[in-house]
């Protein structure tokens, strides 16, 4: 049946919607103004690249807001306590989804106009817009605003080589102030606790009362936004939402349960920092461990053991914590509440060790924090082994420092080995000086000195030393640290590092950086991020020296602030420090300025996924080479691809 409007009915309708719409708001689309603004860049339109890159961050951040803004309002006026039959519950969704359509499309108009494709949106996560910014800002000579828009690019991009040479270049220009260098994405609680801990490590306990709890309101302040934003479209893994044929109530539980996934993860976002894929362990009880020890030091008992308290929310028996709490009770002679933390906030934590910060005095029966130390290892294998010094005595944890582990024949003939098959950059993906260059490094594999002693261009006995006095560090590491699996070779690798003449003059940086092993060391949060690019699967280290005859080279130890040196090691012939690979042990090598350091550098991994590819080639040469036939098996035509060493 046919069914007629009359045109009058029509054009009042048509009236209504746009005076309707003229009353609500209207921000362009941050989509939109991004593509314009890299438009803009590939035209040299500096300007507009700025006009349109900082407009699309601020729409970015208004539609954000907006939703989080709209998405609490409903849900505090459609709450669903009260609901307890069906018609009920979908009564509340309904008003609460109107609720919000109406909120939202009143402050950025219609909605459809801001639904942005998920390439945009990982750009804008991964803060691609400062990255045009900082060099439209360049070419319009506002050095100011470029070194901001590096500054907070590269904190999100750690491993942008060009944005860590722009921001060196930025620092170094005449007028530059490190006020320029600001990150304007900064999330207010990961500033205000990482303030705080450096006010605390300084003993300024006051301020950093201040400022963890402004930490605290921060994160939970954070946390509910996070939350909110969890209540949009959510998808469906593994299932095409549009051809989904499931009931309305399987339908509504997927939704849900999508949802509470996305909630939980807010707590895994708020601990992560910019540019890293691992959260910081143990994030938000820290806080309160930060605050427990702080208000004791400023007597201020009763806050102490509130925070205690809450901390064992957390923790539920943790010794020492528990110790505190009894410590405090006694002082204040009556008991005190923890303070509210949400029960959604209790996830399964897995603390990170704690690290002696403070030492009280010994007449206090408080327990702040707790470390084991190991000092005692398993024997050395080899009799003309020395130990040197343990853990202990290198004030750390799983390190040891030995002497003798080969002869001084043996040094000799290896450095001649190192002298005649090392190669410039061969090891660190061809680059002649991969950490400074005011040295030449040049190494070599096992592998590839046994190619050379087939191939007769160095002595087929000087090659076998190399993977014989290898093999020896290996098994007097897996002894030493008591390991009750097979250590096996992750990477190994004869290397020299050379001070080039004239370079020398003044020289303040190092051999290698501070760094550690297997994870990603960021001195600012102290923290190392076990995720790529560092060899997360290593899990011990050794460098055996060869020489000593050279000035500068000694090997550090630092905390991981990654100043703060805690041992020196001084290479000599035959002399060999190990220790673990993670970032229990940052370490590092201070300027070769004169003469030739050489060493055999080893990685082990106790994973056999990640044993060295050459190595077990290596093998299979030197098993040849006994059985005489190796003539017959050798493969000349291998493409030797070393490793990058951290």
């Amino acid at each position: 049946m046919d069914v007629h409007f009359p045109t009058s009915s029509i054009l009042s309708i048509v009236l209504q919607a746009l005076l309707l719409s003229s009353s609500y708001g209207s921000l362009e689309p941050y989509d939109l103004l991004y593509n314009n603004a890299v438009d803009a860049f590939y035209r040299s339109d500096y300007k507009d690249v700025v006009r349109y890159m900082e407009g699309a961050l601020s729409s970015y951040a208004e539609v954000r807001q907006t939703k989080v803004r709209c998405r609490l309002r409903c849900q505090d006026q459609h709450p669903f306590d009260s609901v307890s039959m069906d018609l009920q519950f979908f009564d509340v969704v309904l008003r609460r989804s109107n609720c919000q359509n109406e909120c939202i499309e009143e402050k950025v108009g219609t909605q459809s106009m801001h639904k942005v494709s998920e390439d945009v949106n990982q750009d804008f996560q991964r803060r691609i817009p400062y990255n045009y910014l900082q060099l439209a800002y360049q070419k319009l000579k506002q050095l100011d605003k470029a070194a901001a828009a590096a500054h907070t690019y590269f904190q999100a991009n750690p491993e942008h080589v060009e944005m860590d040479q722009n921001l060196e270049q930025y620092k170094a220009l005449e007028g530059s102030d490190q006020d320029h260098f600001v990150d304007r994405e900064a999330r207010p609680h990961q500033s205000s606790f990482s303030a705080g801990v450096k006010l605390y490590d300084s003993a300024d306990y006051k301020g950093a009362i201040a400022l963890f709890e402004e930490a605290l309101q921060e994160y939970y302040r954070a946390d509910v936004e996070c939350r909110a934003l969890c209540q949009g479209p959510q998808r469906f893994e593994e299932q095409d939402h549009v051809l989904y044929r499931y009931s309305l109530y399987e339908l509504v539980s997927d939704h849900f349960t999508q949802a509470l996934h996305c909630e939980h993860e807010c707590v895994r976002d708020l601990s992560t920092r910019p540019g890293r894929l691992s959260p910081m362990e143990n994030y938000l009880p820290l806080h309160y461990d930060y605050l427990q020890f702080a208000y004791f030091q400023m007597n201020m008992v009763e806050e102490a053991m509130e925070c205690a308290k809450s901390y064992l929310l957390f923790h539920e028996g943790e010794e020492f914590m528990t110790e505190n709490v009894e410590y405090y009770r006694e002082a204040v002679g009556h008991d005190v509440k923890p303070r509210e933390v949400r029960p959604w906030l209790h996830p399964k934590w897995h603390p990170i060790p704690y690290i002696v910060l403070n030492a009280l005095p010994s007449s206090s029966v408080l327990v702040c924090v707790f470390v084991c130390v190991c000092t005692v290892g398993g024997p050395l294998v080899y009799d003309s082994v020395q130990l040197v010094q343990n853990s202990k005595a290198l004030n750390g944890t799983q390190r040891v420092l030995l002497d003798d582990v080969i002869s001084v024949d043996e040094c000799a003939e290896l450095t001649n080995l190192a002298h005649t098959v090392t190669m410039a950059g061969d090891g660190y993906r061809g680059k002649m000086s991969p950490h400074t260059p005011n040295e030449r490094f040049e190494g070599a594999t096992v592998l590839k000195t046994l190619q050379y002693g087939y191939e007769g261009r160095v002595p087929l006995r000087s090659a076998r030393l190399f993977y014989d006095a290898s093999e020896r560090a290996r098994r007097i590491i897996e002894s030493y640290f008591l390991l009750n699996s097979t250590l096996h070779f992750s990477y190994t690798h004869l290397v020299c590092r050379t001070a080039i003449t004239g370079q020398q003059d003044h020289r303040n940086d190092l051999s290698h950086p501070i760094h550690a092993d297997n994870c990603l060391l960021d001195p600012e949060a102290n923290e190392c991020w076990k995720e790529p690019p560092a060899y997360t699967y290593r899990d011990y280290s050794a460098l055996l020296y060869l020489n000593g005859d050279f000035e500068g080279g000694e090997f550090i130890f630092t905390e991981m602030d990654a100043k703060t040196v805690t041992a020196q090691v001084k290479p000599k012939c035959g002399r060999m420090v190990g220790f673990s690979s993670g970032g229990e042990n940052p370490h590092g090598v201070r300027a070769v300025t004169r003469g030739q350091r050489c060493a055999v550098a080893l990685w082990f991994t106790l994973d056999p996924l990640f044993r060295e590819l050459e190595r077990l080639q290596a093998d299979e040469v030197m098993q040849a080479l006994d059985n005489q036939s190796s003539q017959s098996q050798w493969d000349t035509s291998l493409n030797i691809n070393p490793k990058d060493e951290l």
